[in-house]
């Protein structure tokens, strides 16, 4: 592996560039050849920092393609059914590297355990992109007294009132790099993972209520999608239905773009759901349930449907002409850009360094008992759109 990289003098103006080391999950490659939500936005992130101005270092695998600077000590990524230990042994390896750095941006679940275990001396923010169930909520709530925590959506916020936030941030992609579409292809789309929590089951029904066809693309790695395919899914397709497997890159551009919807029918507190905003950056409405972040993602009316139930989003495919598609690019631009989303995490990252720095010269002043968390930003209600 490299030698670790150079830390450079932050300095005190705002307009100064920070060296940012971002640690990324091992299970999966960054950018993600087809499947992985988490690492498109540290992909998105690290390009996006980089635009601005930024130095960025990024820990990932070997085999990732970001055209960033990058360490690893893992050639290639390990899967989603790997062990926590190799997550562990990526992690070690990762502080080891980016020890120089302003700040540390870590996507990991044991990274933010280990830098608090080994008293790392930069400021560390963390992500939690999945769902606080009661057992993550306890984790981030210890993790929160020594790194800051960052939150996905206002309702996942709401969802752990224990865990310290320090900011609410939104997913971005880069939007401009993708071409709208005209919704022409005669099918609607389901787009994610083959899994009962997903619905797409629910997608199906929802499509045949309405006399539409669906093309369905979706993750099956782990051995509870290829049962809930074989058991559930498969018998349920047909000429109206097809499964056209994994897509990515310019596939999963076609199948949105060519969409009339997207069918998004998660009944569980979804955290985010980035398939929404990629969706509505090739101006597709999208149809999913109230539930979870999808109200904070889905203007009823304007960029899809906020349906009760599965008989009123069959209904409601029926009303999705009337949805204007520039409508929902331009709400992508607006709100789910890799610009906006890179100023909400450089504003945190500068209130991170400077509290930061704070602390370190209280504590060089004699008798001084400063804390090192103190300072730490929390977040407020306000929604930042920009």
């Amino acid at each position: 592996m490299p030698d670790p990289p150079a830390r450079r003098d932050a300095g005190n103006h705002p307009s100064d560039p920070l060296h940012i080391g971002l640690i990324a999950p091992p299970w999966v490659a960054v950018p993600p050849p087809d499947y992985g939500g988490t690492e498109l936005v540290v992909d998105q992130l690290a390009r996006g920092l980089v635009a601005a101005g930024q130095q960025v270092t990024l820990f990932t695998t070997g085999d990732a393609t970001c055209p960033v600077e990058r360490r690893w000590s893992l050639p290639e990524a390990v899967g989603t059914t790997a062990s926590l230990y190799e997550e562990l042994g990526h992690v070690q390896a990762a502080y080891r590297a980016l020890g120089r750095c302003d700040v540390v941006h870590d996507h990991t679940l044991l990274g933010p355990m280990w830098a608090s275990t080994i008293g790392f001396t930069s400021p560390v923010v963390t992500t939690a992109h999945g769902e606080l169930t009661s057992e993550l909520a306890e984790l981030f709530a210890a993790v929160g007294r020594h790194v800051a925590v960052i939150a996905i959506s206002e309702h996942q916020r709401a969802t752990a009132p224990r865990v310290p936030v320090s900011a609410v941030i939104h997913h971005g992609i880069d939007v401009d790099a993708q071409i709208p579409g005209e919704g022409d292809g005669g099918y609607v789309a389901f787009l994610g993972r083959m899994h009962p929590d997903k619905g797409v089951h629910r997608a199906i029904h929802v499509a045949r209520a309405a006399g539409k066809r669906l093309r369905i693309a979706a993750k099956m790695w782990e051995p509870i999608e290829v049962r809930y395919f074989e058991q559930v899914v498969r018998p349920l397709l047909g000429e109206d239905v097809e499964y056209v497997g994994q897509v990515g890159g310019p596939a999963k551009h076609d199948l949105l773009a060519g969409a009339e919807a997207l069918l998004n029918p998660i009944r569980w507190p979804e955290p985010f759901g980035l398939v929404m905003i990629e969706a509505l950056a090739v101006g597709t409405p999208v149809l999913a349930f109230p539930e979870g972040a999808a109200p904070e993602i889905v203007d009823h009316g304007t960029t899809g449907f906020l349906c009760a139930d599965e008989d009123d989003m069959a209904a409601r495919l029926a009303d999705v002409g009337s949805i204007d598609r520039r409508a929902c690019r331009r709400a992508a631009l607006d709100r789910f850009s890799t610009r906006r989303m890179v100023e909400d995490h450089l504003r945190l990252y500068r209130q991170l360094v400077e509290s930061h720095a704070r602390v370190v010269d209280l504590r060089a002043q004699p008798g001084s008992a400063a804390a090192g968390t103190a300072d730490l930003p929390q977040a407020t209600s306000e929604r930042r759109w920009s």
